[in-house]
């Protein structure tokens, strides 16, 4: 598979000199507005979340390859990033359609691929609740889309990142019951757009198991869904059937819980092409900023924060180039 000009440029913006994505996201929109305004007491309004994704920008981009922003607060912030760091914007509206079934997608009204890449994204990212299991009607919706995506991606010669999350309606997502069928959720999401049709470039995924329910894990929680060489085995199935670069996300878990699986994708094998990480980085900064204010959250990012990304860049010395996968040339160090 050989990559048009444009994309191939953009991937390169936002992949270290050795092809892997080390990539900090900072694009959450309605959970941060929450967990800030919850910390605080108080409503937070715009210029504190554009405040604080500046600084979290600021500080965390001369270690990480590129950062992932949103169009509605992230622009002031993509003007603070280091110099070495690519940008990619998120094209989707926060959160999903709560008023059917399916958790449906939609994207941001005044936001197009081409205006993204007319804002400075060097890459456009998606994010789509995702399960095999849904009705047909669903998922066909949900295929349309990212399809329609793909191809506007195409016309701009833009990399398309489709990041997809699993679900079950009803179901505690954190249990023991849930941890038991992401595997397959996550295998199977990963086979399904891979698929030529749907244009994707990267695909951002979930690690196909929970890590609280690995026996002997360090974050092993006491209930077990699989043994540890099970869950090495479900790393290597999920990347067997990507025939797309795949980079892991980190869900909203803690440092240490997403590093451990970093750690044990390394230890099976797996050739995965690096990370876009997120609230592992910097979630536990947010009471911080809360009630302390921009300068000690300063001071805690330039300590935790970096020491958090600098745990997670790490674990990429494992992770492997996607130059192989789209027959390209590496950067050479300097150019």
């Amino acid at each position: 598979m050989k990559l048009t000009p444009g994309k191939l440029s953009g991937l390169k913006r936002v992949s270290n000199d050795r092809g892997v994505i080390a990539a900090a996201a900072m694009d959450q929109r309605g959970s941060l507005q929450k967990a800030l305004s919850k910390e605080k007491g108080s409503a937070v309004g715009d210029r504190e979340m554009e405040e604080f994704k500046s600084l979290v920008t600021e500080v965390l981009t001369p270690h990480a390859s590129a950062i992932l922003l949103d169009p509605e607060w992230g622009l002031p912030a993509s003007k603070r990033r280091a110099k070495n760091a690519g940008l990619l914007l998120a094209y989707e509206k926060t959160g999903y359609d709560k008023t059917g079934p399916g958790r449906l997608p939609d994207l941001l009204d005044l936001w197009s691929a081409r205006r993204l890449k007319e804002a400075g994204a060097d890459c456009v990212k998606i994010l789509l609740y995702y399960t095999p299991y849904d009705p047909k009607d669903v998922n066909d919706k949900k295929h349309a889309w990212v399809e329609r995506i793909g191809d506007e991606c195409r016309a701009n010669d833009v990399p398309f990142f489709l990041e997809f999350v699993g679900y079950e309606e009803g179901a505690d997502e954190k249990g023991l019951d849930y941890a038991k069928k992401k595997p397959q959720i996550v295998l199977d999401s990963m086979k399904e757009f891979s698929k030529e049709r749907y244009g994707v470039d990267v695909l951002k995924v979930e690690v196909p198991v929970n890590m609280k329910f690995v026996d002997g894990a360090k974050v092993y929680a006491g209930q077990q869904a699989y043994s540890k060489q099970e869950a090495m085995a479900l790393f290597r199935k999920a990347a067997a059937v990507a025939s797309k670069p795949f980079i892991y996300l980190s869900a909203g878990v803690s440092n240490p819980e997403f590093t451990e699986a970093l750690e044990l994708a390394a230890e099976a094998g797996v050739k995965f092409n690096g990370v876009l990480c997120g609230r592992a980085t910097w979630k536990d900064g947010i009471p911080v900023y809360a009630k302390q204010g921009p300068d000690a959250f300063r001071k805690w990012l330039q300590g935790e924060g970096v020491k958090n990304i600098n745990n997670v860049n790490e674990r990429l010395k494992a992770a492997s180039s996607w130059y192989p996968i789209y027959e390209a040339e590496p950067v050479m160090a300097g150019a």
